[in-house]
């Protein structure tokens, strides 16, 4: 099957969502993600009139009904919250009706930033934005939070500074340190927040949205700042990492009060990466980062991973 194609049972069953003398005439594929398909739809109407829609599928994928359903439920909590979000047209999440588990949602304007140019000004902006989702109080709490890498599972790379590396996999050993639940992204990073940015020359760059609400979880602040260091880090060196952390306590989140505590949840994270370089290094490049082959993001994540031990450690 084509990339840009949609299946016939995935097909009719958008088309079961659409307005009277609606149908799909457009179909784009959109590149950078890892665990699902995503699809720009082009929906036309009678007159002319034209509207987009987004279809994240998730193929093979072993939670595919827990992400989908965490996602409607957050789509659902963050309306009219004053955090921008793609608003929820329908959900298949076990695939009773399509050929896979789906979700169709409304398409917000903008687009991704993941060059170099103007991090000054977005990392700012990122702090800002996350401190907001951070700041809501949903009437209903998303699921518990979730953490998949063990001290046993982590993949140590290559040629990497082997003492950080042990000291780093002895502090994912200890019990998760004590915390106060926040409303969590939990995969809040450049690539799922979309940026307004004007024409050169004019001021004025401002986020649109944030994307990709799939593991919306509760759990503590840390481990979105966590996340969002190291993909900063891996994107455009190690030292944008604990400078996002900076960020968002310049805009009034609240981190761990510990050194010991913090070092947790930055480890943590970082560390979960080295399962996954592969498939993160592969989005990058599709998305035009042809620099960051996996060996680039290997040794991104070693010199991450030693600045958190020599820093924090």
């Amino acid at each position: 099957m084509s990339e840009h194609a949609v299946r016939p049972l995935t097909l009719a069953w958008v088309g079961e969502h659409l307005e009277v003398g609606e149908r799909v005439v457009g179909v784009e594929a959109l590149r950078g993600g890892i665990t699902a398909e995503m699809r720009r739809l082009t929906i036309g109407a009678r007159g002319g009139r034209t509207r987009e829609l987004v279809l994240r599928t998730f193929v093979g994928v072993e939670d595919a009904e827990d992400s989908l359903e965490r996602e409607a439920g957050a789509l659902g909590l963050l309306v009219g919250s004053g955090v921008t979000a793609p608003g929820l047209v329908a959900v298949d999440a076990g695939g009773a009706h399509c050929e896979y588990p789906s979700l169709l949602m409304t398409h917000l304007a903008g687009r991704t930033v993941l060059d170099d140019e103007g991090l000054e000004t977005h990392v700012p902006l990122l702090a800002r934005q996350l401190v907001a989702i951070h700041a809501l109080r949903p009437a209903e709490r998303p699921p518990e939070y979730v953490t998949l890498t063990t001290a046993d599972t982590v993949v140590t790379p290559k040629g990497a500074d082997a003492a950080a590396w042990a000291a780093a996999i002895d502090v994912i050993r200890r019990p998760a340190p004590s915390y106060e639940g926040r409303f969590l992204h939990r995969d809040f990073h450049p690539g799922n927040v979309l940026f307004d940015v004007p024409p050169a020359g004019r001021a004025g760059v401002r986020i649109s949205g944030v994307v990709d609400w799939a593991g919306a979880s509760w759990g503590p602040a840390d481990l979105d700042v966590a996340h969002c260091s190291t993909n900063l880090a891996l994107l455009h060196g190690p030292a944008w990492g604990p400078r996002f952390a900076e960020a968002y306590e310049e805009a009034g989140g609240v981190l761990a009060a510990g050194a010991s505590e913090r070092l947790y949840w930055q480890v943590r994270d970082a560390l979960a990466f080295s399962e996954d370089v592969r498939l993160v290094a592969r989005a990058w490049r599709e998305t035009g980062r042809a620099e960051l082959t996996t060996r680039a993001v290997e040794e991104r994540l070693d010199a991450y991973v030693t600045l958190l031990m020599d820093t924090l450690g």
